[in-house]
């Protein structure tokens, strides 16, 4: 298949999917149940991208005290937990990975 045919594919549904949300605006109406599983969406996002991430930096999964991602995301985890507040917990999970790596002179 010719990539461009594949990439234009994909932007013109992208374009329909976003352009949707515009033109129903207020029309489109979802479920309760469906709006509070897209409560969740972002959180699971995130979480998706930055654990795999974090448990294997260097492609093979590193799950010892040199790798100074893993206290910095449950640091993350426990501070967004209690407080609720991510940029809070992401400020916080930046200060434990910066002396982690420091402490350790990684």
């Amino acid at each position: 298949m010719n990539h461009w045919l594949a990439i234009g594919g994909m932007m013109l549904l992208t374009v329909l999917i976003r352009a949707s949300f515009l033109v129903f605006g207020q029309r489109l109406a979802f479920p309760d149940w469906l709006n509070r599983a897209l409560h969740y969406v972002p959180a699971a996002v995130l979480s998706a991208l930055v654990v795999p991430m974090a448990l294997a930096p260097a492609g093979t999964v590193d799950i010892s005290l040199h790798n100074a991602y893993l206290p910095g995301i449950i640091v993350a985890a426990l501070v967004a937990w209690k407080s609720g507040k991510t940029l809070l917990a992401i400020v916080v999970s930046f200060v434990v990975y910066g002396v982690w790596r420091w402490g350790l002179g990684l």
